[in-house]
């Protein structure tokens, strides 16, 4: 199946954040890493906060920050649904190492580690890319 393309659809809670075609999807679920190729068996995971990455035709690769969400494949169709997704290129590095420092403000300890893992994948995404 080399060179075989399925679709894929990256949406935050309030808006789509890229769709098209890819040749390979990676993201990292609860039980780890999984990699998507066209034809793949149809799949339901929860999300962990991370860098998600998605192969065009062109063999470009595009990355997004994704937190808590879901990655579902289904008919040669890819849907990655994420409460924040960012791609790599928006990024403002500067903006996610300031939420990153300021997170632990709240009284809150779960609202803190899910800012804290949000600045952090932001962080991890502009890197890679």
């Amino acid at each position: 199946m080399a060179g075989a393309s399925m679709q894929v659809e990256l949406v935050a809670a309030d808006r789509l954040v890229w769709s098209g075609e890819a040749t390979m999807v990676i993201a990292r679920t609860t039980e780890g890493d999984i990699g998507v190729l066209a034809h793949h068996a149809p799949t339901l995971s929860v999300m962990m906060p991370g860098v998600v990455q998605i192969t065009t035709d062109g063999d470009s690769k595009r990355k997004a920050a994704v937190d808590k969400g879901f990655i579902s494949v289904a008919g040669n169709r890819v849907s990655i649904l994420a409460e924040h997704a960012e791609l790599a290129e928006d990024v403002d590095v500067s903006e996610a190492r300031s939420d990153l420092e300021g997170a632990g403000a709240e009284d809150d300890e779960d609202a803190n580690a899910a800012a804290r893992a949000w600045a952090e994948a932001r962080l991890q995404a502009a890197e890679a890319s």
